[in-house]
């Protein structure tokens, strides 16, 4: 039987990279976004019939079950995987985050992840062993860098969540599994990190000297989180590069840290703080 993966976010940047991924490996694909002209694009890269579409909002509990019930009903009612994947950027010091992003970001990032995991459960039973919840956290979850507090506090959640159902699920044979990338240039990084802000995402990045990861890269650890043991799958030099320094080198991340810090406010024309 032909195996089926769910995943969110599948309108651009990683989610589209899987999409197209687990399509070249014979999988049949739903995918799942509010950019509809995004799904759109990413379906016209896969074979005609590979794929079904469904607008939706990851906040609304719901919606998710509205879209599992309609694309298991093409998959012969398999799940084998569903991905995890969307999820907002966010940056900058926490005192010029509202309110509202705040929320959003809680909702987005964490909440919903959870709403998916619930969601797609019954189906991951049925469908294992083998089968496998696949979180996007990120390596913003290794150590907590500056101008980061609310987006790396929700990857930090995914990713003790993932422990958490590996745990609780292995009983049934369901496997629970997170990539952790870098870095990843998408269009999501041509945005500003909030709303007080101007300047994207991807030029402080770049002059704070952290490297990118191609989406392909990510599809590829993606396809191997799903298949192989670790429940973690470390994504891109910087990703692994930081998850061996915050053991063993602490204070040398701490003061990348300050580094990423320091080209925020240089981005913005302000005056970078000393030390």
């Amino acid at each position: 039987m032909q195996k089926s993966i769910f995943i969110t976010g599948g309108g651009s940047g990683i989610g589209r990279a899987m999409a197209k991924k687990f399509a070249d490996e014979g999988w049949f694909v739903g995918i799942a976004d509010r950019n509809q002209a995004g799904m759109e694009e990413t379906s016209a890269m896969l074979s005609e019939g590979q794929c079904r579409t469904y607008k939706f909002d990851v906040t609304d509990r719901a919606a998710w079950d509205d879209a599992l019930s309609s694309f298991t009903q093409h998959t012969g009612g398999r799940l084998d995987v569903l991905a995890n994947n969307a999820g907002l950027p966010s940056g900058g010091p926490l005192t010029e985050v509202t309110h509202e992003e705040l929320d959003l970001l809680l909702d987005v990032n964490l909440r919903a992840v959870f709403y998916g995991a619930k969601a797609a459960f019954p189906y991951l039973k049925a469908a294992a062993p083998g089968s496998c919840l696949l979180n996007t956290a990120s390596a913003a979850a290794i150590h907590g860098m500056a101008n980061q507090s609310v987006y790396g506090a929700t990857k930090a959640g995914v990713k003790s969540m993932t422990e958490s159902l590996e745990a609780e699920w292995m009983e049934y044979g369901i496997k629970s599994r997170s990539i952790m990338p870098s870095f990843i240039d998408t269009p999501l990084l041509q945005n500003p990190p909030n709303r007080s802000r101007n300047t994207p995402i991807r030029d402080s990045v770049m002059k704070a000297g952290f490297e990118f990861t191609p989406v392909e890269t990510v599809a590829q650890e993606a396809w191997n989180a799903v298949h192989g043991d670790a429940t973690h799958v470390l994504v891109g030099k910087t990703a692994k590069k930081m998850s061996f320094v915050a053991k063993w080198w602490p204070g040398y991340l701490k003061r990348r840290a300050k580094s990423l810090a320091k080209a925020h406010e240089k981005s913005e024309g302000r005056p970078a703080s000393a030390g």
